[in-house]
């Protein structure tokens, strides 16, 4: 057997496969980000933006939950079998959604896909972190982001496409046995354990914390309120993510009460997630050079104006204008993403990374609250793909002191 040795150069093969694996888990989520929405209004006759839509709480609240153990949980046990359950979660839900006689199949099957993508999702970034050790973290992250994104876009789009030519069910989700089937295959065949490669790297690593576990209380006042940066942070990936849960939710119907069919539909929901995928690996090293906080700004901004174009585009143009305003939404996230989590995996910072990865699930269940009367819809707040938004970042002006609040952990 080979000796251990940490770097993605050096483990290059077993790190390429979990990038592959992890567009696999986008693709899960893809698989419905066009077509139930509008599923629910056609076929289900559901005339309630609300009940449509509970599908996405059913999936956030399950995320966070398990968010809240997994991490950790894998820490005890290792990666792989964690990895492993969340594709075993995956197998049944393209069953429950092509079969479905009620509404309520559609929001198990979603409780399914979270836990899915809490665990699946969750373990291709850990097992990355442990692969790659302490150097280019920032560019390792950034591809299984972009791989992640990049599956979701695709998968909107082919999902429309294929209920254009045909209908909403069963055919989009015939793609989506196979998805799940592969992803299960491959990642008991193929994916090594990688929770060995933290060990080495704690062994290596400079002691310069007590080494203590924080609480989730801990975490939770810290991230809250006992840190600026880190609320900031916290609030900026809340923001997001919500509006994230509106675009799955309510964008689908809001183009089809314009006229669009489903494949047309299909290309806007594609542009956004792929924007975001293909800028998590430029926005990385330009986050560098320029700062974090000020592309954070930045892009909260440009969202705001990528979904008021957005809305107020109408007439023969509305789909290719749409997609390209709405294509706008995607580069705050992108721009701070794979920033924020190779500061969460520095070595000395190792104690927190399960913890903070439980701060993010509780981010979640907040998305699950109702968002605002005039929307009538409960929002989702995502974590991504993936996606690891409540980790404190780096960025110009005062560091984040998180070894200071490690030592006062009780």
């Amino acid at each position: 057997m080979s000796e251990m040795r940490l770097g993605l150069r050096e483990n290059l093969p077993q790190f390429a496969l979990l990038v592959v694996l992890n567009a696999f888990v986008g693709a899960m989520v893809g698989l419905e980000r066009t077509v139930l929405p509008l599923l629910g209004e056609q076929e289900f006759g559901l005339s309630s933006k609300t009940a449509i839509t509970s599908f996405i709480v059913s999936f956030g609240v399950t995320k966070a939950v398990i968010n809240l153990i997994a991490a950790r949980v894998s820490d005890r046990i290792g990666r792989k079998p964690i990895l492993v359950v969340g594709w075993l979660f995956a197998l049944p839900v393209p069953f429950l959604i092509i079969g479905a006689p009620a509404w309520w199949w559609i929001d198990l099957a979603n409780v399914l896909l979270g836990a899915n993508q809490a665990m699946a999702w969750s373990m291709t970034v850990i097992m990355k972190v442990d692969l790659v050790g302490p150097k280019r973290r920032g560019l390792a992250l950034g591809l299984n982001e972009f791989a992640g994104y990049f599956a979701v876009g695709v998968m909107s789009w082919v999902t429309g496409y294929i209920a254009a030519h045909s209908a909403l069910r069963p055919q989009p989700f015939y793609l989506g046995i196979v998805i799940a089937v592969v992803g299960f295959a491959v990642s008991i065949l193929f994916v090594r354990e990688t929770r060995p490669y933290a060990h080495l790297e704690a062994a290596t690593a400079p002691q310069t914390t007590s080494g203590v576990r924080p609480s989730l209380g801990h975490v939770f006042y810290v991230t809250s309120l006992g840190n600026v940066s880190l609320f900031a942070a916290c609030q900026a990936g809340l923001v997001n993510n919500l509006n994230d849960g509106m675009s799955w939710g309510l964008y689908p119907l809001f183009f089809a009460s314009y006229g669009l069919g489903v494949g047309s539909i299909g290309v806007i929901k594609a542009v956004y997630p792929i924007v975001w995928g293909v800028l998590q690996v430029a926005t990385g090293p330009l986050s560098d050079h320029v700062g974090r906080k000020e592309l954070i700004a930045g892009g909260m901004i440009v969202q705001a104006g990528g979904i008021c174009a957005a809305r107020t585009r109408h007439g023969d143009g509305l789909s290719h204008a749409a997609g390209s305003n709405y294509g706008l939404c995607a580069p705050d996230v992108a721009r701070d993403q794979p920033r924020r989590l190779p500061l969460l995996a520095r070595p000395r910072l190792r104690h927190w990374r399960s913890a903070l990865r439980r701060r993010r699930g509780l981010r979640w269940a907040r998305g699950g609250d109702p968002f605002g009367r005039g929307a009538h819809v409960r929002l989702w707040a995502s974590g991504r793909q993936g996606d690891e938004k409540a980790e404190p970042h780096a960025s110009r002006g005062p560091r984040v002191k998180i070894e200071h609040h490690v030592r006062r952990t009780p």
